[in-house]
């Protein structure tokens, strides 16, 4: 059975952050390829499965511990990338999420204007 269209209301940002994921029957490590405030991207040598339910561990640079993701949800698979929709997230990782993607705006709006970056900006963990 082919899975059904899956559409994106946020905006995903491409970041390149290790991850490490399980859900029943799997785990595994991977990176993460891009993040929004809803889901995110993962690319892993590892076959999952779509539907899956699968917690997701993101090691953000300079940041301990890792943000966690209790609940997702496997949304679409394409060979060695798979997409999952955040389910649950505890109100501390969410805070952490939200400070990430503003920091990950800020930079793409002012990259559009064609302003340069401000000094708070360029250790952003590019």
């Amino acid at each position: 059975m082919a899975p059904r269209h899956y559409s994106r209301i946020y905006h995903r940002f491409p970041l390149f952050y290790p991850v490490i994921f399980g859900g029943a029957p799997f785990i595994g490590e991977g990176n993460l390829t891009n993040l929004s405030l809803m889901g995110c991207s993962v690319m892993c040598e590892r076959e999952v499965l779509c539907g899956s339910d699968v917690r997701v561990s993101v090691l953000l640079p300079d940041q301990t511990p890792a943000l966690s993701i209790d609940l997702g949800t496997i949304k679409w698979v394409h060979g060695c990338e798979f997409g999952v929709e955040f389910l649950r997230l505890p109100l501390e990782a969410r805070q952490r999420l939200n400070s990430t993607l503003r920091i990950e705006l800020i930079h793409l709006l002012k990259t559009r204007s064609g302003r340069s970056e401000s000094p708070e900006l360029l250790n952003r963990g590019s």
